[in-house]
Formats: structure tokens, C-alpha cells, sequence
């Protein structure tokens, strides 16, 4: 990737909306070159899909609970029915397996504490679980979804556009 490609994905995660017309005009190529690197991005994987972000507060899932779970089985059977039972609530909306003290962390968005009470049920309905331990988010003080890209990898020579 070089500086023009890195100037795309700037464009591109701060609005997905953008025509390609307008983004060559801001990157200083015409549109078919410009066309032509996003679909070499795409192709490449780097840009994996364009969404659009919605507001929480207005579809009602303004409240966060960051979920920690602890387990004592660490096996691919119980991982798999884990994962395939979080896959299945809607209100999960980040999943990672953790080093450290806690096995996995999920991010749910829900409108109160009793719709995060029936998030759990459902959880603890589907599969044994160690340790389920619940936080959640006052305040939401920084959020985005754009990626730094001061670490993508660069040329060592300059490409042609």
C-alpha cells in the first residue's frame, strides 16, 4: 500500500458513502485509477465490507455490558457449542477469546438491565458456564470504528497509479 491507497481507506472508514468520483478528486487520481485500487483493496481483503453505523440510542440499545466469562472446560466441543449459542444472540455484538484471568469477553448492547437479564438466561441456557461477570458502561468516552493505519505496510518503491 502506498500513500494514496492509505488516503482511500482514511476516506473510505470515515464515510463508506463517499462516491468514487469524490474520492478520487480528494486522493488527486481520476476515477477509473481510483476505482481500480479499491478494488484491489477489496480483492486483497483490505477492506472486508462498507456498512453503515447506526445510532444505538436511537434503535433503543444504548446501554453496554462488557461480559466476562470464565470456563473450566477448554475443549473444542464446548467452544463450539459456545460460540455457535453466541452466535445466535443478536445483542452480542463483539466475542474474543482473552489471555489471561478471563477466558472470553462479549460486548452486548440492550436497552436496560432487564433486557441483559433475558441476554443472560439465554446464555446460561445454552451452555455450561464457570464464571459469568457483568460491567456495565456509564459512559461511553471514546468510540470508533476506524483502524490506525499509521502501521499498514508500505512499499519500499513508489507504485505505479
Amino acid at each position: 500500500m502506498d500513500a494514496i491507497d492509505l488516503k482511500i481507506l482514511a476516506l473510505l472508514q470515515a464515510d463508506a458513502g463517499l462516491s468514487n468520483a469524490e474520492i478520487a478528486d480528494r486522493v488527486g487520481l481520476s476515477p477509473t485509477p481510483c476505482w481500480r485500487r479499491i478494488r484491489a483493496l477489496e480483492e486483497a481483503g483490505v477492506i472486508r465490507r462498507r456498512v453503515a453505523l447506526l445510532d444505538r440510542d436511537s434503535l433503543n440499545v444504548g446501554v453496554t455490558v462488557f461480559v466476562q466469562v470464565r470456563t473450566n472446560q477448554h475443549n473444542a466441543e464446548w467452544f463450539a457449542r459456545f460460540a455457535a449459542a453466541v452466535e445466535t444472540i443478536p445483542e452480542v455484538v463483539e466475542f474474543y477469546r482473552m489471555a489471561g484471568e478471563i477466558d472470553y469477553l462479549l460486548r452486548v448492547v440492550v436497552p436496560d438491565i432487564a433486557a441483559y437479564d433475558g441476554v443472560y438466561k439465554r446464555l446460561i441456557a445454552a451452555i455450561d458456564l464457570y464464571d459469568v461477570s457483568s460491567s456495565f458502561a456509564m459512559e461511553e468516552i471514546k468510540y470508533t470504528t476506524a483502524l490506525p493505519l499509521a502501521y499498514a505496510p508500505r512499499p519500499s518503491t513508489t507504485r505505479n497509479q
